[in-house]
């Protein structure tokens, strides 16, 4: 029972004054606002009626007609949805009503501190207006204390309040004000440990975007310096595949069911992109780019590479035995020295440049069909360990003629294993 009423209270202190074109700041702080002045109408109009019944009727009045004014605000702001002027005119109120008691009571004790309260309009500040300007809220309340304060010689006097109920007020004004600061406290703790959460994950998501984009190696050089990326690398192996037949491969498909295709292949070459340890460049197209050797350096550049591109290859065939449709690539790989590094501040990515990548596109273009073509420069490194068949020479736009052979298979099956692992 008790669950249903606050939610249905809840839900009718949100209905008011609310707009269908607020934000959800502005929902938020229009909730916040009609809340808190409920409770200070209510709080207002008992402590008016305990003065009067005391016979502080200027004290009760006071009270009374403060109540009555945050009545007729709430209501006019009901009525016209504009909670910044109810606003301001709360806390300037807020601020004086309870100095103009502590003089009509006798003072600070005889008022049994009510001066505090003037505090929940700095506070109320810090909620709804900029730290700036929340400020000034805050030297206006420290001015009244301190006129409250130097005036106390002047305004002490008895007043009509029980000495019982003196105390159980000042137990009130303190306690009250202490929970409403406290409350306060704790929405901001709140809101900045939600920020900072929402923070991490933003960072974390664009980490992991960035991590997507770049080598981890470069990405932490982006994150934490400012300078030009380009390094040289001796011992580097790219390998180059391209779909064969794509332009009438996909004359008949639908454009998604091309982008599916695509991704599925492609995100199979991901996944062996990082069991291998190796690095995807880019993607153009029906292109799919791969360099072993940058930017992590390491000595069987070659051999990890080819390993994937035959990998890349009985995934193929082994998908069109599961599907019926006849999936070619055109695979080729060359090694040598290139320049890696990131240009630009804009969309940037990772590239190579060289010769040597030059002559891996040539190899691609230039192989065949369902066949991993390598030139003389990755045949010396990885003959020892994988099957090459001897294709002879070939015209190479741009270099004449070169000797190239087929990439067909490993001599020994823990070749692979070792290649995997390293």
């Amino acid at each position: 029972m008790a669950i249903p009423l606050a939610s249905s209270t809840i839900s009718m202190i949100q209905r008011i004054g609310a707009d269908v074109a607020d934000s959800a700041e502005v929902r938020a702080e229009k909730f916040i606002l009609t809340a808190a002045s409920l409770l200070v109408i209510a709080a207002a109009a008992i402590w008016g009626t305990t003065y009067i019944a005391f016979h502080e009727l200027i004290a009760g009045s006071i009270s009374l007609l403060y109540a009555c004014l945050m009545l007729v605000g709430l209501l006019n702001f009901a009525l016209t949805h504009q909670h910044r002027p109810f606003l301001l005119t709360q806390l300037i109120l807020g601020l004086f009503i309870p100095f103009i008691h502590t003089l009509v009571l006798g003072g600070l004790w005889n008022s049994s501190v009510v001066i505090i309260w003037a505090l929940a309009s700095p506070i109320g500040a810090m909620l709804f207006f900029t730290p700036k300007q929340a400020r000034w809220w805050w030297v206006a309340y420290l001015v009244v204390v301190a006129v409250a304060t130097l005036s106390h010689p002047l305004i002490e006097r008895d007043n009509n309040l029980p000495l019982l109920l003196r105390r159980a007020f000042f137990a009130l004004n303190i306690s009250s004000v202490s929970t409403i600061a406290l409350v306060t406290l704790n929405h901001f703790i709140t809101q900045k440990n939600e920020a900072y959460r929402l923070l991490r994950n933003e960072q974390l998501k664009a980490e992991n975007l960035l991590l997507n984009v770049l080598p981890q190696e470069i990405a932490e050089i982006l994150k934490n310096e400012e300078r030009t990326i380009a390094d040289s690398f001796d011992g580097t192996s790219i390998l180059f595949a391209d779909l064969v037949d794509f332009t009438s491969l996909t004359a008949h498909m639908a454009p998604k069911e091309v982008v599916n295709l695509l991704n599925e292949i492609f995100s199979h070459f991901d996944a062996l992109v990082e069991y291998y340890g190796v690095e995807k460049i880019r993607t153009m197209g029906d292109n799919y780019m791969v360099a072993a050797g940058v930017p992590r350096p390491r000595a069987d550049h070659a051999h990890c590479l080819a390993a994937m591109a035959l990998s890349m290859q009985a995934y193929l065939q082994e998908r069109c035995a599961n599907t019926g449709t006849p999936i070619e690539f055109r695979i080729g790989i060359n090694s040598g020295p290139v320049v890696g590094g990131v240009i630009g501040r804009k969309k940037f990515v990772y590239d190579i440049w060289g010769d040597a990548v030059n002559v891996a596109s040539r190899m691609e273009s230039q192989g065949v069909a369902g066949k991993i073509q390598v030139t003389r420069a990755t045949y010396e490194l990885i003959c020892d360990d994988f099957i090459l068949q001897r294709r002879g020479t070939i015209p190479v736009k741009g270099r004449g003629t070169m000797e190239t052979w087929f990439l067909v298979g490993l001599k020994e099956a823990q070749t692979h294993e070792r290649i995997s692992t390293a």
